[in-house]
């Protein structure tokens, strides 16, 4: 057993327990190598950055952004921070390695057992239907020197930590709408094709096929963006040949994004499917200046509860690093409905959606007459053994102040909690849109639909705008802005129902691009 080391502390939030189903089969190879992230603190020399409110507070025409050079200079990880850390990893038989200092991220590498003495922690193989995984039980436990500096620590425990939230309609005879006919159905503004945006996309699975993407962009009529990939934590661009696998997820988010905004830039960040990748894939996102994102789209999730509270602190202070830099994070709320899938039935929300740092984005049914809206109702296909739309209260993030007037219920918990979505779109897929995937046209939905699409739309609008939006849920509420939103009133996700303005099913609604883009410039 590991040694406990009575002068040492519990690292905040680190608090893990096996996954529902696993069983533990033994230590983990005492002399496997292996490598773990830990996020330090920003400088306390720095100037801090700016409140979520002081944030949100300027309209799009007075906003200014930091670029990352400048950020970089200002809010890097303290040098003697990173000293302490050195001598804690030499002290341990670790090898402390990379650096990402705008990103506070540094990585250790070193055997097992030196790890699970150094944090303190006994690392076990734990089965699990999905697959084994390495993983821990209790807290990560750090000395006294390094409390406050760490603020997490990644790798130790490297379950898989989120789900994509893409359906595919199973009737072979399905047709599916074009992305266009369904962005000018909502009329996204004329004129407009995301010329001079990056958009960021991460996946944690799976690959893309550029003759994939010539085949789909080609039956558009359209030249195939310009993309490019990333690699995070060793995991690339690796297509499995399986449609119904994590290569429907990429393939849907990039043609997706592409046929919206088809003079964007599209960057996708391959990471694996942990805390760690998680984390990390977002960190090289925020910061990453060879390709600057303004936007970064994320169709990936799971519910609250399944996250470490250090990740999820993790994520809250990686998005505040891309609000200072004008970057927009949007997520799919997720495809199990009200639930999010969790097997007890009770009410959860998916994070990152949960987020109050991203939009996250619901699902409707949306039926054309034309290229004109007939109807469009909350996403619900449960009746059916299919998904419906995710959204609900969040019992992790407190409301935050552009909700004050949403009218958002308490939580299941009674906890007076953040609203999830802000904004909706089509994720039927019964009503999907016609895709390409590993050599098959198909027809898709779900909220990891929904995502990128309103990435596209992002694009469109700092386009025009000649600005990023940047933090932009504090400007979607204002009532000037609210009411450009086709609220959808019918229909519920199982849990809640939709009804006039915000609601927990699809938010403010779906978008109108025009009026929404007016009611920006305004």
């Amino acid at each position: 057993m590991t040694s406990v080391r009575t002068d040492w502390i519990d690292l905040p939030g680190s608090l893990r327990a096996p996954m529902a189903g696993a069983t533990p089969v033994g230590r983990w190879p005492e002399k496997d190598r292996i490598e773990v992230s830990v996020l330090l603190r920003r400088s306390p020399s720095a100037r801090k950055l700016p409140t979520m409110a002081k944030l949100g507070a300027s309209p799009i025409r007075r906003r200014t952004y930091l670029n990352r050079a400048e950020f970089a200079r200002r809010h890097s990880a303290d040098s003697n921070d990173l000293e302490t850390l050195r001598r804690f990893a030499t002290e341990n038989s670790l090898v402390a390695g990379d650096v990402h200092g705008s990103g506070r991220i540094a990585k250790l590498t070193g055997a097992a057992a030196d790890f699970a003495r150094a944090f303190g922690v006994d690392l076990q193989r734990f089965d699990h239907p999905s697959g084994p995984y390495r993983g821990y039980a209790g807290s990560i436990r750090l000395p006294g020197n390094l409390r406050g500096i760490v603020s997490g620590v990644f790798g130790l425990d490297m379950r898989p930590q989120l789900r994509p939230h893409f359906r595919r309609n199973a009737d072979p005879a399905a047709v599916g709408y074009s992305i266009p006919t369904v962005a000018a159905a909502y009329s996204f503004p004329p004129g407009t094709t995301g010329a001079g945006q990056t958009i960021g996309i991460l996946e944690f699975g799976g690959g893309y096929s550029p003759a994939d993407l010539g085949q789909f962009f080609e039956t558009l009529g359209l030249a195939v963006p310009q993309i490019s990939s990333v690699s995070v934590d060793g995991a690339s661009n690796a297509p499995t040949g399986d449609p119904s696998g994590p290569d429907a997820e990429v393939e849907l988010d990039i043609e997706m994004a592409g046929a919206v905004a088809p003079e964007a830039t599209i960057v996708v960040y391959f990471a694996p499917n942990t805390d760690q990748g998680f984390v990390d894939a977002l960190t090289t996102a925020i910061h990453d200046t060879a390709h600057s994102p303004s936007i970064v789209s994320i169709s990936w999730g799971g519910p609250e509860e399944n996250w470490a509270t250090q990740a999820r602190d993790a994520f809250e202070t990686i998005a505040q690093d891309g609000a200072v830099q004008g970057v927009t994070i949007l997520a799919a709320s997720g495809d199990q409905g009200a639930s999010d899938g969790e097997r007890s039935g009770t009410l959860a929300v998916d994070f990152p959606a949960s987020s109050p740092y991203a939009i996250g984005c619901g699902g409707t049914r949306l039926v054309l007459s034309g290229s004109s809206i007939a109807s469009e109702v909350v996403w619900n296909d449960l009746s059916e053994g299919e998904g419906a739309t995710g959204g609900g209260v969040s019992e992790q993030f407190a409301l935050p102040s552009y909700q004050d007037t949403a009218s958002v219920p308490a939580a299941p918990n009674g906890f007076d909690g953040r609203g999830v979505p802000d904004v909706a779109a089509n994720a039927d897929p019964e009503t999907g849109y016609a895709v390409y995937v590993d050599g098959q046209s198909a027809v898709f939905g779900g909220t990891s639909a929904v995502a990128p699409l309103w990435a596209a739309l992002i694009a469109r609008l700092g386009q025009s705008l000649g600005k990023p939006l940047g933090y932009a849920n504090p400007l979607l509420y204002p009532p000037n802005v609210a009411r450009t939103f086709r609220e959808i009133t019918s229909g519920n996700n199982d849990g809640y129902s939709a009804g006039p303005g915000w609601n927990p099913c699809t938010g403010l609604g779906s978008p109108d691009g025009s009026r929404l883009l007016s009611a920006l410039e305004s």
